[in-house]
């Protein structure tokens, strides 16, 4: 099961968040010949405003962390309000896909000029 954490995303700015996947032992989980995928969406089955996020494994994968990023430019063109986001991994040599976190992610609004 995916552990749940909520974001907040300021429209207009780069944001950056880490996520450390641990192992069920509560240790870093080793990332090596994994990739990460992450999307957001107004809701789970929305078919507007589907955004994917730039996800990167650490340089060191055995730290098991993954950053997850969107440009300015990216959440200056989201809607301010809630979405849904997932993290998934997936093991290239298996092609087996872990959710590993979820959540709601709150966009709050930039000053318009």
């Amino acid at each position: 099961m995916a552990a749940i954490a909520n974001l907040t995303i300021d429209q207009g700015t780069t944001f950056t968040s880490d996520v450390t996947v641990k192992d069920a032992n509560g240790n870093p989980f080793d990332l090596t010949g994994y990739t990460a995928l992450a999307r957001m969406a107004k809701g789970y089955s929305s078919t507007r405003t589907r955004t994917i996020i730039t996800c990167t494994v650490a340089a060191d994968a055995t730290s098991g962390v993954i950053t997850m990023a969107l440009t300015a430019d990216q959440t200056s063109q989201l809607e301010e309000g809630r979405y849904v986001y997932d993290l998934e991994i997936l093991q290239t040599s298996s092609s087996t896909i872990t959710r590993v976190i979820e959540g709601v992610v709150t966009v709050r609004p930039q000053v318009s000029i």
